[in-house]
């Protein structure tokens, strides 16, 4: 079933963003609120998890035009690296690789777990209804399927790599966009959940959660060390390094991007052609640096709450594209898209289990996959804004293997494809 949209009431993004914004301001001052009402109800509804769902709610609704709306470029572009810089400013480095091997190893869990997931959701559903999956030449579904398995290994680039290679239709490929969005999206609100519960969740898994603590409390008491009253001076500086590092990395990515392009192709496979993946690398890095500097102390001032609140711009615009009626379409499909992330989350649990690791590992390293640098700092983040970097550091890792493990899931999905 193709549900068909006229033009939204709301075109121009302007007023889009006002909406946005408002929105915003709402759950944050509702969440923050001593009525309580409002306090049980943000007991059991996160209020990131809000902050992605009333957006969607415009598009679906079509008050605003989530499709063609030009501020999630916006916002994925300029404030995401800013709120990365701004993010890592205080970051400290040691302490981020005391929290162990655990992050790495569930990272890796959550990759395989894609990899794996693709061609067993394949067998499983051609044991159920072999039409579903079929197809043949560039509307083979299994075709579709890779550009899945590229986003929820790396992201956008590693997806648009898989779209490239295994080539499926036009038409095929914006159902697999519709159906990576959602099923992603409703694993999000998952682990959302989860954060609130995540100190039950490491007592089931006798997890040890100190290092995690330890670096929440070393951050928050730096915070605190350091606080002051921000003047204007403070936050148009906090504001000069978080976008002037974002331009400096955009510069450096126009160069960096084409040059290997053109002198090392072979290296499109890891993500190194793409300026979006530079765009990151390089404001991260700039930002772990420059948090060996004096420059950390404008913490104090509230760098780390200027780049959250840019975290939650760009989540607000990641909900707008968001069309819940869109599950209607192919629901079949989903059902295979749902299987597939089940398994990639029965596989984390497991490992998780085995290996005892905290919550905090699971839900970053499962979305270091399955959303890359776009939401692995926001999940992260709703643990302890210091926290963000974590989730940063292994999306780039994912950015890195995701063409690689997507194009050896493909291989796998093709030939158990009936």
């Amino acid at each position: 079933m193709e549900i068909q949209h006229a033009n939204a009431l709301i075109e121009n993004d302007a007023v889009t963003l006002g909406l946005l914004i408002v929105l915003l301001a709402g759950i944050f001052y509702t969440s923050n609120s001593s009525n309580p009402v409002f306090q049980k109800f943000y007991r059991v509804i996160p209020m990131l998890l809000l902050c992605y769902f009333l957006p969607s709610l415009l598009t679906t609704f079509n008050i605003v035009d989530g499709e063609n709306s030009m501020l999630y470029f916006v916002a994925s572009r300029y404030l995401l690296p800013a709120s990365l810089v701004l993010l890592t400013l205080s970051i400290d480095l040691k302490e981020v690789f005391k929290l162990g091997s655990k992050a790495l190893i569930m990272f890796l869990t959550g990759t395989v777990g894609v990899i794996i997931g693709g061609p067993l959701a394949i067998i499983i559903t051609s044991a159920i209804n072999p039409d579903l999956i079929g197809g043949a030449g560039p509307e083979a579904v299994w075709r579709g399927m890779t550009t899945i398995a590229g986003s929820w290994i790396g992201g956008g680039a590693n997806q648009a790599a898989m779209y490239e290679i295994f080539e499926p239709s036009d038409r095929l490929y914006s159902i697999m966009i519709t159906i990576d969005v959602l099923v992603a999206e409703v694993w999000m609100a998952f682990l959302l959940i989860g954060v609130g519960k995540a100190n039950k969740i490491d007592k089931f898994f006798k997890a040890d959660a100190s290092s995690v603590h330890r670096l929440q409390e070393k951050m928050h008491n730096f915070s605190l060390k350091t606080a002051r009253i921000p003047s204007t001076t403070d936050i148009m500086v906090i504001l000069g390094i978080g976008l002037g590092i974002t331009g400096l990395a955009h510069l450096i990515a126009d160069f960096i991007a084409p040059f290997i392009e053109i002198n090392a192709p072979f290296l499109n496979k890891f993500s190194l052609t793409s300026k979006f993946f530079w765009l990151i690398i390089l404001s991260t890095t700039i930002g772990i640096v420059l948090s060996f500097t004096r420059l950390r102390n404008y913490e104090g001032a509230g760098a780390s709450k200027i780049g959250t609140i840019f975290i939650y711009i760009l989540v607000a615009t990641i909900g707008m594209k968001m069309d819940i009626t869109k599950i209607f379409d192919n629901i079949g499909l989903f059902a295979v898209g749902g299987i597939w992330m089940l398994i990639h989350v029965l596989l984390l649990f497991i490992v998780g289990m085995l290996i005892k690791a905290p919550y905090f590992f699971l839900a970053v390293g499962s979305k270091a996959n399955i959303g890359g640098a776009a939401s692995a700092p926001v999940v992260a983040a709703a643990f302890h804004p210091s926290l963000a970097p974590v989730g940063v550091l292994l999306a780039v890792l994912g950015y890195a293997m995701g063409t690689y493990g997507a194009w050896m899931c493909g291989l796998i999905m093709q030939a158990v494809s009936p």
